[in-house]
């Protein structure tokens, strides 16, 4: 396994908000984590990296106990992180977003350069020198994934990848993260939207009040109305 997520707790002030979570991401797989908003993917993916500060339990990366590792600490190890907030730098150029995520090569994960993103993201490759800030949403979010990429991470974690895109970028990200899986990567994404999620995972998980309800292949998940239902639907 990639990553092995085990009786994760995690809390805000005095406010419990992850109950006992478990969770793993195997080598190449692309791994949903469903549910909600407000069902707590979010923290769970912040609780993974290191930025929730009140949080118990054992993660695994790449073998590794990492759960009192702090975040760079994890980020060096080759696990990427890509944020709902995106988080570029709006007065630096698409390029010079890309230098800021650079690191060195690793032996165990695919070799991103600023060509190879640009083949895979090419709405980017047309605007090398556009500013982040003059970018729109779906072409911002594709920077701030390209970026992580420059880590050269074994592992990503996406959090609400297509969320408020408009259905040709969806369409396009999933292309992208298709792609990111033949080269090697492993994807633990979170997600409210379940086509989506049909459209490029092997295995969900869902989340409702902070706690796993219902680990299982897309093909059990897809044997499940009653779970889609009770857990999925708006």
């Amino acid at each position: 396994m990639k990553l092995e997520v085990s009786g994760l707790n995690s809390f805000y002030g005095q406010a419990h908000i992850l109950f006992d979570v478990a969770l793993g991401v195997g080598a190449g797989e692309v791994v949903a984590l469903l549910g909600r908003n407000g069902a707590g993917k979010s923290t769970t993916f912040r609780s993974i990296v290191g930025l929730v500060a009140q949080r118990e339990g054992q993660i695994r990366f790449e073998g590794h106990e990492v759960a009192r590792e702090p975040t760079y600490a994890i980020v060096r190890k080759g696990l990427g992180y890509v944020p709902e907030e995106r988080r570029i730098f709006t007065d630096l150029t698409v390029e010079e977003n890309l230098e800021v995520g650079r690191q060195p090569k690793r032996d165990n994960a695919a070799y991103w350069t600023p060509d190879k993103l640009f083949t895979l993201f090419p709405n980017l490759g047309e605007m090398r020198n556009r500013p982040g800030g003059r970018m729109s949403g779906g072409e911002q979010q594709m920077l701030t994934i390209a970026r992580t990429l420059m880590g050269n991470p074994s592992l990503v974690l996406l959090d609400e990848p297509s969320e408020g895109l408009s259905p040709k970028i969806v369409e396009q990200m999933a292309n992208a993260i298709l792609t990111m899986k033949k080269e090697g990567v492993s994807i633990l994404l979170s997600e409210q939207n379940l086509h989506f999620a049909r459209l490029i995972s092997d295995r969900a998980y869902i989340m409702e009040r902070g706690r796993i309800r219902f680990s299982g292949t897309m093909a059990e998940l897809e044997a499940r109305p009653d779970v889609r239902d009770q857990y999925l639907a708006v």
